[in-house]
């Protein structure tokens, strides 16, 4: 009898993830016309969507009406994308109506770098409050004790030799 291997897989990245929403119409739009995914499936019976993420084989969000119960959970998912893309994210979101936000909520205009990473990352929040990052992991050597600080504080910061 040959023996089992019992090594977990490697894990590549995260295929899906799941939001619970109050009004799944008003989620579908957020999701869809500000954020511009793709619908892939809607099944009205289960108050559900499904919205692709990029390339249909690597990502997709679920979301889920739950209704308007007082306890709501507020969750994050953080969407990679390119640096530009970032950069340029503060001015988007104000375009389509959504307040860019700094790591801790507070109104922020331009991203902020999680130096112990590091990477460049803008956040918002959906219409049910849940955190929506876009993040871009950067090629330069972490820097654990510039914390987390607007990116134009990252580009300005003595450099260390390494």
């Amino acid at each position: 009898m040959q023996s089992v291997d019992p090594q977990m897989p490697d894990i590549t990245g995260l295929y899906e993830t799941h939001l619970t929403v109050s009004d799944l119409q008003r989620s579908i739009g957020f999701y869809r016309d500000i954020l511009k995914l793709e619908v892939a499936m809607i099944i009205e019976s289960r108050n559900v969507a499904f919205l692709w993420i990029g390339d249909k084989r690597t990502s997709m969000l679920g979301l889920w009406e739950t209704g308007s119960a007082p306890l709501r959970m507020r969750l994050h998912i953080a969407l990679r994308t390119s640096l530009d893309d970032v950069i340029r994210s503060a001015a988007a979101l104000k375009a389509n109506g959504v307040q860019p936000k700094g790591f801790h909520g507070e109104p922020l205009d331009e991203p902020v770098v999680v130096g112990w990473m590091p990477a460049v990352s803008q956040y918002f929040s959906d219409p049910d409050g849940h955190s929506i990052e876009f993040i871009h992991v950067l090629e330069e050597a972490a820097d654990p004790g510039f914390g987390v600080k607007p990116y134009s504080q990252w580009l300005a910061r003595p450099k260390t030799a390494v």
